[in-house]
């Protein structure tokens, strides 16, 4: 692929000479970035055009919270939603891009004067140490326990990026002795390429497996943007890259990088910073067990106490800072225990307690399949979707029961890579319900499920009737720690994209929620 790039110059010389310049934003959308830059410029000043091909009563939510705000001056704003239109590219000073937009071949984007992004723009008028985080998995929880353990240990400090808070929401809060925690997805970085805005003080790049192929095509160029997280780092910064091997057939083609045997080996070699590695089965930190489960949250967490040790935190603090971190929204967060109850005779009393996981941020097969193993014990899994053009090995792998932990049932959101994985099942004899055009369909057909499954096959635990001479705190104590240790997980993990289906992956995990809480 034949990469853009963008120009040093920006076309605002400073942030007051934002004034009473014309601004086009391209993407309002629903997930605040649009929303965020339109705020950023209105308050400094400027004339406002935002553009969206999505209709007003799509984007609604989002225009009543720029309305309600009375901090800015909206008789600066304009809208043009349903389209797009070449002469509010032409005539705007600058073009605030979507990362989710491409450059090539937009008719729009090729009208404009100049183009930045949120990213840009605050790159370009701070001086804080920035850390910065790009990856294939974990880069969200990762950048959250940074956030989390930094925060806790006493650092002023702010996150932002693809986490969906734009940084120009806290632009005017930061100075050069605030720490600002980034995560960068490839198009964000993409959006960089030429500009040399982004030096970070400490990058760190996640596990990398294929993801976006159905955008990029293929391994090298998706990963050729990720590379530009440490383009322009120099030696008095560092570089954290993955120490193990890649996933199988996804390695850096040996012909463009002769003796090179991963991504991570790769990005070392490049990096002109103080390199430093890390690798899932030899954790340089003691951390103990996590409130979050799973091995590859050890590792994020791992990651975070790496990052914190280099902001100088003792060692004995980063332990117990993130011993408490509790994870992230919508990365296997648990939200909502269900208890079923039923005599299995007439002297036992029987209670299953079903815990319910919220995964949606499982985008990528891979991630789903750890998913599938995070909590050492066999799940229920909920997932499918929309195919993103990537290899679905892993996670069939996972529903055949050829991981460590299996998966006691299965239930499938209706999606192209849905449809690619049933026909495997099918051969394999491996039994699920679905696919379903609805959460509540799926939740509706799992609740009837698990209230008539038989009382022999089912995992409940069944308390035997306690003496009367024990106390009922004792009673309380023995029933408490059998639902602790023994109940069953219910976990939401597509492993796909949620197009067509909901409006992106927080709505997707946001709907899934609401409906287990009204139906369990």
């Amino acid at each position: 692929m034949e990469f853009h790039s963008y120009s040093q110059v920006c076309p605002f010389k400073s942030i007051d000479d934002i004034k009473d310049k014309h601004v086009t934003v391209m993407g309002l959308g629903l997930n605040g970035g649009g929303e965020a830059a339109v705020k950023f410029f209105l308050k400094k000043g400027a004339f406002v055009l935002v553009t969206d091909m999505k209709t007003q009563e799509q984007l609604q939510p989002t225009i009543d919270r720029i309305q309600a705000d009375s901090t800015i001056d909206v008789s600066r704003l304009t809208y043009r939603l349903g389209e797009h239109r070449v002469e509010d590219f032409e005539n705007a000073d600058c073009v605030i891009k979507n990362p989710g937009v491409k450059y090539e071949g937009n008719i729009y984007l090729a009208a404009a004067k100049a183009i930045e992004t949120d990213l840009s723009i605050f790159l370009r008028f701070t001086d804080c140490p920035i850390i910065a985080v790009t990856g294939s998995k974990g880069k969200s929880s990762t950048v959250s326990a940074i956030y989390y353990g930094l925060s806790k240990a006493g650092y002023k400090i702010f996150l932002g990026g693809n986490i969906t808070v734009s940084p120009l929401t806290f632009f005017d809060e930061v100075s050069a002795d605030t720490p600002v925690v980034i995560e960068f997805s490839s198009w964000q970085l993409a959006d960089l390429r030429g500009r040399k805005v982004l030096k970070p003080h400490i990058s760190l790049i996640t596990k990398i497996v294929p993801d976006h192929q159905n955008w990029y095509g293929n391994m090298e160029d998706y990963v050729a943007d990720k590379r530009l997280i440490y383009a322009d780092q120099d030696s008095g910064d560092y570089s954290i890259f993955d120490e193990g091997g890649d996933e199988e057939g996804t390695a850096p083609d040996s012909a463009l990088h002769p003796g090179i045997a991963s991504w991570g080996d790769l990005f070392a070699s490049e990096s002109k910073a103080t390199v430093l590695r890390y690798n899932a089965d030899k954790p340089r930190y003691d951390l103990g067990k996590l409130l979050v489960p799973g091995k590859h949250m050890q590792t994020n967490a791992q990651n975070a106490a790496l990052v914190m040790q280099l902001m100088n935190v003792p060692k004995d603090k980063i332990v117990k800072i993130l011993q408490t971190w509790p994870g992230i929204n919508h990365r296997l967060q648990y939200f909502h225990s269900w208890k079923k109850n039923f005599d299995s005779t007439k002297k036992s009393r029987c209670e299953i307690e079903y815990r319910f996981y919220n995964d949606t941020c499982a985008t990528v097969p891979e991630a789903a399949a750890a998913a599938t193993q995070a909590f050492e014990k066999p799940v229920i899994l909920i997932t499918g979707g929309t195919d993103k053009g990537l290899d679905l090995d892993k996670l069939v792998q996972a529903l055949c029961g050829k991981l460590s932990f299996g998966v006691k049932q299965i239930y499938f959101l209706d999606g192209t890579a849905t449809q690619k994985i049933i026909p495997v099942l099918n051969q394999n004899g491996v039994h699920y319900f679905g696919p379903f055009a609805s959460l509540a369909d799926l939740l509706n057909v799992l609740k009837n499920n698990l209230e008539n499954q038989n009382d022999e096959g089912s995992n409940g635990i069944c308390h035997e009737d306690l003496h009367q001479d024990k106390n009922q705190e004792n009673i309380n104590n023995i029933i408490e720690e059998s639902d602790t240790d023994d109940s069953e997980i219910v976990v939401f993990s597509p492993g796909a994209t949620s197009f067509g289906m909901f409006a992106n992956e927080f709505d997707r995990g946001n709907q899934f929620m609401n409906v287990v809480k009204e139906i369990f």
